[in-house]
């Protein structure tokens, strides 16, 4: 029987761990799978280390983060993971043949009235949910990066999404303490997306064609349209491979020309420099000073 009061986030990943710690936060359950226990075990530390610096900031005291971590429940068994979930949230590697296969195992293991909403920032909601016998239970649940302190939520209604689902994640999603948008079709790259990719490609092409520098491109942004965070910054945190995979979406739904990848982020994407979580992008995040540029 599932519970309202549980919450399965698949993925213990950069977004993953950050949903689980906000899920928690709020009073859910959470079980927190990843395909591997190393990757659980980072996912687990990534937590503690969020939570530490809540402390720090004097956010939450030491016994409240101690139930935050105390309500989340590490596993690497979808079967464990999947019992008595009222809600899971998706937040697999931005692969949409990953995705559907893990989609096909979660139909077969959930409860049938349990809600499945996806953390995807551009795969086709409709998509993931024709590989369940309950496409009207799948949704998009958009978190933003750092999930513990990006206010939004995009949810998308997929083309059999019932209005039941809609309002059941809505609910989860002020529960979290979050404001919500809705894309009232399914369309690549939801609302968010749609908009900053291609400004992000297109400060990759002004580096690549030596328009400006890295650090050159985020200062203009930052002061000239008041962005918090510069293009090429933001991208480091994103992550650049997470980013070309959504431009490979949009070429491919779209069919046009406009959305095509920075030859520049294609060829970063092959050498391994993925941003913060490789510790290279367009900066060095291996380095106490992640302000200096990775071609310097």
């Amino acid at each position: 029987m599932k519970s309202e009061s549980k919450v399965t986030v698949l993925g213990a990943g950069l977004m993953g761990h950050g949903i689980a710690q906000v899920a928690s936060t709020s009073g859910f359950e959470v079980s927190l799978l990843d395909v591997k226990q190393e990757f659980v075990d980072k996912g687990m530390a990534m937590v503690k280390n969020s939570l530490g610096k809540f402390v720090a900031k004097g956010r939450l005291d030491q016994a409240g983060a101690d139930a935050v971590l105390k309500r989340i429940h590490p596993t690497t068994d979808l079967g464990r993971a999947l019992a008595g979930a009222g809600l899971v949230i998706e937040a697999a590697t931005e692969n949409p043949e990953l995705k559907l296969d893990l989609y096909r195992r979660i139909s077969d293991l959930a409860d049938p009235e349990t809600v499945i909403a996806s953390n995807t920032s551009s795969i086709s909601i409709t998509l993931l949910a024709s590989a369940t016998s309950s496409p009207e239970k799948v949704c998009g649940m958009h978190f933003f990066n750092p999930p513990q302190l990006m206010p939004l939520v995009e949810i998308t209604r997929g083309n059999r999404t019932s209005d039941s689902t809609l309002d059941s994640v809505r609910a989860a999603a002020k529960r979290m303490g979050k404001e919500t948008v809705t894309c009232l079709k399914d369309s690549p790259g939801f609302i968010v997306n749609r908009i900053l990719v291609p400004a992000l490609n297109e400060a990759v092409f002004l580096v690549q064609e030596g328009v400006a520098t890295p650090e050159d491109v985020d200062k203009a942004v930052k002061l000239g349209l008041n962005w918090p965070m510069g293009p090429l910054q933001l991208l480091d945190y994103v992550g650049l491979d997470t980013t070309f995979n959504i431009t490979q979406v949009f070429m491919q739904e779209f069919q046009d020309s406009k959305y095509r990848p920075s030859p520049l982020l294609r060829e970063m994407v092959r050498a391994g420099k993925y941003g913060r979580k490789s510790g290279r992008g367009f900066y060095r995040w291996d380095s106490p000073d992640s302000t200096k540029s990775e071609s310097k």
